[in-house]
């Protein structure tokens, strides 16, 4: 079984940035996909960036430009730059993996962001 740790959450002012950091317990090249999720109170939990196998990335239009995902395969570890934090980026942030054989999928426990002065 496959485990998934995010860190690297905290408090931050606006305009700050964070750096959230995903290790697997497993080889991260067997996965098809990674990506960050959040999720705020009483909202759904929305893809913030996915990164493929090869290396390609994939940012839903609210969140090009501030946001960047990436992986460092001999670490088996998945980032997430985040730049220029504001208020509304305050969530529970997550990360998945998807199997590259099967359909596994995998979550992390997840780590909490919160901007605010």
């Amino acid at each position: 079984q496959v485990k998934l740790v995010e860190s690297g959450g905290g408090l931050v002012q606006p305009g700050g940035s964070l750096r959230l950091s995903c290790a697997s317990s497993g080889n991260i090249v067997s996965f098809l996909t990674m990506g960050w999720y959040r999720q705020a109170p009483g909202s759904q939990r929305d893809l913030v960036a996915s990164i493929s196998v090869d290396g390609s990335t994939t940012y839903p239009d609210s969140m090009k430009g501030r946001f960047t995902i990436s992986r460092d395969n001999a670490k088996n570890t998945m980032y997430l730059q985040m730049n220029s934090l504001k208020p509304e980026d305050t969530a529970v942030y997550y990360c998945k993996a998807q199997s590259l054989i099967g359909p596994a999928i995998y979550w992390g426990q997840g780590t909490q962001v919160t901007v605010s002065s």
